[in-house]
């Protein structure tokens, strides 16, 4: 019975190291480009759709529905993320200007980003869950968080003061079914 015990115990110390093996071996630096698609909308229930080539949050009805726009998604880090829309295709990037911080929508694929180059960190954003919501800060631009306008069919932009209550800055964010 003693020999028993005592081989278990070898067999159950070399699976755990051949795991923790395994698992620190494993090649570091960027994960799989899988981009992911979500649903998105604020917590006083506005959905993101594009108009005049710009992101904004609105009520949609009926027919209009259809014009939600999906959040594609692709994970770099445990917390850190690329967000496009329109299959990837178009990507939210924050951009500093001068005094001026905002965000943007530029024409670039998302699976071509890469969160080892200087210049793509604009299109980072670093996701905290709380509860049931989500909120979203640049890494670009520390302290700027996604959000919207409390009135429906404005802009989505990027706040400094997520804790003023004039933006939203807490989202639903749903993986697309």
């Amino acid at each position: 019975m003693e020999i028993c015990r005592g081989l278990r115990s070898h067999l159950i110390t070399l699976l755990l190291f051949l795991f923790h093996s395994e698992t620190v071996c494993r090649p570091s630096g960027r994960k799989s480009s899988k981009m992911q698609a979500f649903r998105i909308w604020d917590v006083n229930q506005k959905t993101f759709y594009l108009r005049n080539n710009q992101l904004v949050a609105g009520y949609l009805q009926g027919p209009n529905v259809n014009l939600e726009e999906k959040i594609d998604v692709v994970p770099i880090e445990p917390h850190a993320l690329f967000l496009g829309i329109h299959g990837g295709k178009m990507c939210l990037s924050c951009v500093k200007s001068g005094d001026e911080t905002r965000l943007q929508l530029e024409a670039v694929n998302i699976t071509d980003l890469s969160e080892n180059r200087k210049q793509d960190k604009r299109f980072t954003f670093i996701r905290s869950d709380s509860g049931p919501t989500t909120s979203f800060e640049s890494a670009a631009c520390p302290g700027w968080f996604l959000c919207t306008a409390m009135e429906a069919d404005q802009p989505v932009s990027l706040t400094n003061m997520p804790d003023e209550g004039v933006m939203v800055t807490k989202f639903y964010f749903q993986e697309d079914e």
